[in-house]
C-alpha cells in the first residue's frame, strides 16, 4: 500500500500542468473624428479588462480602406463624410460580419433603437460610458454577433441542401409504365461524400403500344454540374421518347443539348438507350460510348451484343449510333449500368474490371428477387472496394 501511494505521488508530481492557450486579442477599429473622444476611447478600453488590438480611423474613407475584417467596430454617427444611419449602413456593407458598436454623443432614445434596427449590436451614449461598461458591451457584442452568423450559415447550408436534393431527385424520376408485370429496380450510389447523386442519369417509360424504353447514361465527373447536365438528358430523353423520335436520333438531339447546356468543352457523356418489344422477346439497343446491359437468365449474365459509337459531345456531329437487335430469352431481364460499378477496387487491390463485374453478375443471377439481386450485387462490388472508389455507381433492372 505504502509503495503504491508513494508511486501515486510520484507520478502526480512529475504531470505536466494543463495550460489554456490565451484568448486572442479582440481586434477593434475606432471610427472617431474627435481627438479628445479617441484619447478617452482609448482609456476606457486600457480599463475594460479586455484582451485587444485597436486601430484609429478618423473617416468613412479610411476605414473603407483596410483590408482586414475587425471582430467589432466602435462608430461614431456624426464624421466629416457620413452621419447617423448612412454611416452605419456604409460599415455594415463593408463588414457584414462584424459586430458594430455605436459610440456616439447623441443621447437620442430612437436613433439608439433605429440603430440597433438597422444592424448595430448595441448603442452607447460617450457621456455614459466607462471602462468596464465599454469592455463588457465590446465583448457581448463580439459573441452575439459570432453566433448570428453562425444561424445565418447554417440556415444557408440548410437552404442550400433543400436545393441540391430537389435538383438531385430529378435524376431519379418514378418509372412511367402501366404494365403490372414490370419490375423497374434501380440502386444509386454518388462518388462525393454527403451527396445524393452525381452525374448518373436514369430513366424508364412506356408508350401505348405496351413497349418498354429505358435509358441509363454517365456524365462525365460527379459535381453539380455534371448533375444539372444529367437531369437536363434524362428530362430531354424522356421527352423525345414520348413524342415518337426514332433512338439514333434521339441519340443527336441530346449531343446537342449536352454541347449547348455543358459549362466546359472537355464534358461529356455516355449513355445507352433500349426499347423492349411489346412481347417481350426482343430489345432494341442503341449505345454512346456506354457499356452494354446485360441479358440475365437462369444460367447466367452475359452482355448484350451490340456495337457502340462515340459518346455524347466527345466530337460533336460525329457520332454514327446504329440501332442493335437482341432476342430476349424467356424469363430473362436486363440489367443496365454505368461504368462506376467495376471501375472500383478489389480485395488484392486491383481494379475491377468489367468481364470480373460480369462474373460477378453471372454468379449471383440464381437471386430471383430483383431487389435482392442489385443489393448482392453491390455488396459484392462493395466489399472489395472498401472506399477507395470515387466514381458514381448506377444501376438499372428491368424484369417481367
Amino acid at each position: 500500500m505504502a509503495g503504491g501511494s508513494q508511486a501515486t505521488a510520484t507520478a502526480m508530481h512529475r504531470a505536466e500542468p494543463i495550460t489554456e492557450s490565451p484568448p486572442r486579442p479582440v481586434a477593434i477599429l475606432l471610427v472617431e473624428d474627435d481627438d479628445g473622444d479617441v484619447l478617452l476611447t482609448r482609456e476606457y478600453l486600457s480599463d475594460s479588462g479586455l484582451s485587444y488590438q485597436v486601430e484609429h480611423v478618423g473617416t468613412l474613407a479610411q476605414a473603407a480602406a483596410i483590408a482586414m475584417a475587425p471582430d467589432c467596430v466602435l462608430l461614431d454617427l456624426n464624421l466629416p463624410d457620413g452621419q447617423g444611419l448612412p454611416a452605419l449602413d456604409r460599415i455594415l456593407k463593408k463588414w457584414p460580419d462584424t459586430a458594430v458598436v455605436v459610440l456616439t454623443g447623441l443621447n437620442d432614445t430612437a436613433m439608439g433603437a433605429a440603430a440597433v434596427a438597422a444592424g448595430a449590436q448595441d448603442y452607447l451614449v460617450k457621456a455614459h460610458v466607462d471602462g468596464v461598461v465599454l469592455g463588457r458591451t465590446i465583448q457581448y457584442a463580439v459573441q452575439r454577433r459570432q453566433v448570428q452568423v453562425t444561424e445565418r450559415q447554417l440556415r444557408e447550408s440548410r437552404l442550400q441542401a433543400l436545393e441540391s436534393t430537389r435538383l438531385q431527385r430529378g435524376l431519379l424520376p418514378k418509372p412511367l409504365t402501366v404494365d403490372d408485370g414490370l419490375t423497374v429496380t434501380s440502386r444509386y450510389v454518388p462518388g462525393q461524400q454527403r451527396s445524393l447523386l452525381g452525374g448518373d442519369f436514369y430513366d424508364v417509360v412506356q408508350d401505348d403500344d405496351g413497349a418498354i424504353h429505358a435509358v441509363i447514361g454517365d456524365v462525365c465527373g460527379n459535381g453539380p454540374d455534371e448533375a444539372a447536365i444529367g437531369v437536363g438528358l434524362r428530362v430531354g430523353w424522356r421527352t423525345l421518347t414520348l413524342a415518337g423520335v426514332g433512338k439514333a436520333e434521339r441519340m443527336q438531339l441530346l449531343e446537342r443539348v449536352l454541347v449547348a447546356e455543358r459549362p466546359h468543352d472537355a464534358m461529356f457523356a455516355t449513355a445507352c438507350t433500349i426499347r423492349i418489344s411489346p412481347d417481350r422477346s426482343q430489345a432494341v439497343v442503341v449505345s454512346a460510348g456506354h457499356p452494354p446491359p446485360l441479358v440475365i437468365t437462369d444460367q447466367g449474365a452475359y452482355p448484350a451484343p451490340i456495337r457502340s459509337h462515340l459518346g455524347l459531345g466527345m466530337f460533336p456531329g460525329h457520332g454514327r449510333w446504329q440501332e442493335n437487335t437482341i432476342a430476349l430469352p424467356a424469363g430473362a431481364g436486363l440489367l443496365l449500368y454505368t461504368d462506376g460499378v467495376y471501375e472500383g477496387f478489389t480485395e488484392n487491390g486491383d481494379r475491377l474490371g468489367e468481364q470480373r463485374f460480369v462474373d460477378l453478375a453471372s454468379r449471383l443471377a440464381t437471386i430471383k428477387d430483383p431487389s435482392a439481386y442489385l443489393s448482392a450485387v453491390l455488396a459484392d462490388v462493395q466489399r472489395g472496394d472498401d472506399g477507395r472508389h470515387s466514381d458514381d455507381t448506377a444501376l438499372l433492372y428491368l424484369t417481367w
